[in-house]
């Protein structure tokens, strides 16, 4: 599946962001950023969620139920981003 453009401009937001050793193109938009896939932790989450917010004009609350799913994909989080940035 092809990777659209707000996934890639929030791909290249994590890697900049956690100061990944990889591309944000080399960033499966369907893979698990967490257990599995980038194997990110809660912290990476907070930082993600810190850029997000700045980014993107909302802030993701850690107490969501939804941040399983919310954060389960790059796919995943970016159709969030789409549904609530005000920037």
């Amino acid at each position: 599946m092809q990777t659209t453009a707000v996934e890639l401009e929030l791909a290249r937001l994590i890697v900049e962001t956690l100061n990944l050793e990889i591309n944000a193109e080399e960033i499966e938009p369907e893979i698990p950023l967490f257990s599995g896939g980038l194997e990110l932790d809660s912290i990476d989450l907070l930082e993600i969620a810190l850029t997000i917010s700045k980014n993107f004009g909302f802030k993701l609350r850690s107490d969501d139920a939804d941040n399983e799913r919310i954060f389960a994909s790059l796919r995943a989080l970016s159709a969030h981003i789409e549904q609530h940035r005000t920037k």
